[in-house]
């Protein structure tokens, strides 16, 4: 029978091989994001630098004449212009925008209308004909199937 040192030896001899792989995995990993999110911030970065180019030059070509000339997919130039619009408007809240007055303005209370489906409703009155007269035919509404 193994004594306690040995089992512990063993299974340490055992768990380094896992353990050399499941570092080198994790710092590939790390290493593979890293870079990711510098190439990323290179993107959004030339991106921006489209957009404003892009809206800089709208006096003097547009973008289908632009998607014309390079090649490029006016939905692409479009994308990169827009996005440059929506990134750089910001609302300021104003001293009335809180959440509790968010809150309180989305509990008032609504008035609900009938439909004129509804088994309730009566039919129109015709003009000069009073309310209730007896040649008017009252609405039945129909039965479900």
């Amino acid at each position: 029978m193994a004594t306690p040192e040995e089992i512990e030896r063993r299974v340490a001899e055992n768990d380094a091989a896992r353990s050399e792989r499941r570092s080198a995995a994790a710092k590939q990993i790390g290493e593979l994001a890293q870079r990711r999110a510098a190439v990323a911030e290179q993107l959004d970065d030339i991106e921006r630098q489209l957009g404003d180019v892009l809206a800089a030059a709208q006096d003097v070509i547009g973008i289908d004449e632009l998607a014309k000339f390079t090649d490029i997919a006016a939905a692409d130039l479009t994308r990169w212009l827009d996005s440059r619009k929506t990134s750089r408007t910001k609302r300021k809240r104003t001293a009335g925008s809180t959440a509790a007055t968010k809150k309180a303005a989305s509990q008032v209370p609504t008035t609900t209308k009938t439909s004129a489906a509804s088994p309730t409703s009566t039919a129109p009155v015709p003009h000069g004909s009073p309310v209730g007269a007896a040649d008017t035919p009252a609405r039945v509404p129909a039965a479900a199937t």
